[in-house]
């Protein structure tokens, strides 16, 4: 049964809360250029989730206050949380690189974050768009062929600095970093798969 309509603010909460997390990932994608000041980058990031954070709350709060949602309770906590929890792998992974001092990064981890970027963009465009969610179906398929193209990528990024071109302690500041940005691409994933069951209710 569809929904009656709810306070339309979630969409633009929500809306807010992407295009935070779109300009998370591009702070990541400049943290890979061989001059960037990492950092002076991670700062910025920091600065970005705790936004992020602000926004999340911001949703719990009008829920919890009795603010009427235009879809299910359950699934604006679980859409809020994914978002936020995205853009919080994406301020490890860039933590991480800082504070392993790594500077020699694998190809494969700029292919990765541009699937982050990639990501990150169609969820920004999806999200004021979810008053039609049923309309999304390219959005979360493309999040689903992006996600099985970075899991190809991780899987031969482990192949690789564990084939005994780096020491020890260098495969595991790499696969640390590797990890978690396999985590917030899995992350977006998640978030799509959230719209599709919200457009599957409404519909």
């Amino acid at each position: 049964m569809r929904h009656s309509p709810g306070d339309p603010i979630f969409y633009d909460l929500f809306t807010a809360s992407a295009q935070n997390l779109r300009a998370g990932v591009r702070v990541l994608s400049e943290a890979l250029a061989p001059d960037a000041d990492r950092a002076a980058l991670v700062a910025t990031l920091k600065d970005i989730e705790h936004t992020g954070d602000e926004h999340t709350h911001d949703i719990v709060k009008r829920v919890n206050s009795g603010t009427k949602p235009p879809f299910h309770r359950d699934d604006i906590y679980r859409l809020a949380g994914s978002l936020d929890d995205v853009l919080d792998d994406v301020e490890a992974a860039l933590d991480f690189m800082v504070l392993y001092r790594v500077k020699d990064l694998p190809t494969g981890v700029a292919a990765m974050v541009d699937v982050l970027d990639r990501a990150a963009e169609l969820t920004a465009e999806a999200m004021p768009r979810l008053r039609t969610a049923s309309q999304l179906t390219k959005y979360w398929i493309e999040i689903n062929r992006l996600e099985n193209e970075a899991d190809q990528t991780y899987r031969r990024l482990l192949a690789r600095i564990f084939s005994g071109e780096y020491d020890a302690l260098t495969v595991h500041k790499l696969k640390d970093v590797i990890e978690i940005l396999e985590s917030a691409v899995d992350g977006f994933e998640r978030v799509a798969n959230i719209v599709e069951q919200i457009a599957l209710k409404e519909s």
